[in-house]
């Protein structure tokens, strides 16, 4: 998705699906090999390719997609191989972990600072500046080759219009190289 000049690629979208009777964890691990993880049952599918995590509810998440519809194809996965009806399965989203990139170098060390629209720190340990993005409501790691990842993001817009913003305050802050 490009918006403004800058190319967003959703890494991960994390989904829920709530089928109309909660998944049974025992079925899982008898019948598919999931683990048992406490509260929770963990099964890896290869086609497609995701993981799956039963919740303590019988709800299905599913992790490791960038697409919803591959997620809902995970869960019909999931629940045809236990012969359980996956009809009424309703969808809940959740964070989006997406990347861009701002085609340019970027001085993270000088980002210890506050921005109209979140507060920067430099992490010394991950070498990047972290934002939290107030304004879109979610977090930018941003190293200084100009390779940016956004978390906990709602929605792969949310991403691409906090870049076209934070592209903006960097140039305007003198921070791009």
């Amino acid at each position: 998705m490009a918006v403004g000049g800058v190319d967003v690629r959703v890494e991960n979208q994390l989904v829920r699906f709530v089928p109309q009777s909660p998944v049974d964890h025992d079925a899982v691990v008898s019948q598919l090999s999931g683990q048992k993880n406490g509260n929770i049952v963990i099964k890896a599918l290869d086609k497609p390719r995701a993981t799956i995590v039963i919740d303590e509810a019988g709800r299905i998440i599913v992790h490791g997609t960038h697409r919803v519809e591959a997620a809902r194809a995970a869960a019909k996965e999931l629940l045809l191989r236990l012969g359980l009806d996956d009809s009424g399965l309703q969808t809940e989203l959740g964070p989006v972990i997406a990347s861009f990139n701002l085609d340019k170098g970027v001085k993270v060390e000088a980002m210890n600072k506050q921005f109209t629209g979140g507060r920067s720190v430099y992490d010394e340990r991950l070498g990047c500046a972290i934002i939290q993005d107030t304004r879109h409501n979610l977090k930018l790691y941003i190293w200084a080759n100009g390779k940016c990842v956004a978390s906990d993001a709602r929605h792969p817009n949310m991403v691409a219009m906090s870049a076209v913003f934070w592209k903006t305050q960097l140039k305007d802050n003198d921070l791009l190289l």
